[in-house]
């Protein structure tokens, strides 16, 4: 009977461990820290990064002009997605620069449908999203890195679909058009 009494007598609670707390003093380390250092060279598990073009959309110092991704209709419905929750404020739905901050009186952003937008490479889209440019903000805590090639895929999606004329549809889908007048390309408001 005595044993057992002893027995459970001697128990220890997790709140009653021995254990160090975070950021607490130690004797333990000759450093005097309880937190150990990080020893250098370590990498988190899944932040290796070693596809440099896909994490950073440069090839050296170049901007790649291809996704290093396969662009399929599912990527282009998440940069879609993506770009109506983080983008489209400011820069519109149509990506014409005149999203809802812009009517609040806010600066305006560009369009994506000027020259200089529509002409530079797909990984200069990529950067502007990861780091920020001009009064935006850098987007890399928020938007992951393949949904950042969504969103620039998209985007070439918009600029396309906004230069594009009917010649560029397919002959068996323009009956599902309806009447069409002009074969010109249609102009974005600038």
């Amino acid at each position: 009977m005595a044993l057992a009494v002893m027995t459970v007598g001697c128990r220890q609670d997790m709140q009653d461990q021995p254990k160090y707390i975070p950021l607490r003093p130690s004797s333990f380390f000759t450093d005097g820290r309880s937190a150990r250092p990080i020893p250098e060279g370590t990498v988190a598990r899944g932040l290796l990064r070693a596809d440099k073009v896909f994490f950073t959309g440069k090839n050296g110092e170049q901007f790649v002009d291809r996704i290093p991704l396969a662009v399929t209709r599912q990527l282009i419905e998440r940069g879609q997605e993506r770009f109506n929750i983080f983008c489209s404020p400011c820069h519109g739905r149509l990506g014409n620069g005149l999203g809802m901050i812009v009517r609040r009186g806010l600066k305006r952003p560009p369009s994506y449908h000027i020259d200089r937008l529509r002409q530079v490479p797909v990984g200069y889209l990529y950067d502007v999203i990861t780091n920020g440019f001009g009064a935006m903000q850098d987007y890399s805590a928020q938007i992951a890195p393949r949904d950042r090639w969504a969103i620039a895929a998209y985007i070439r999606v918009l600029q396309y679909s906004q230069q594009a004329s009917v010649n560029d549809v397919p002959a068996e889908q323009r009956q599902q058009l309806g009447p069409v007048t002009a074969a010109q390309p249609k102009r974005a408001p600038q």
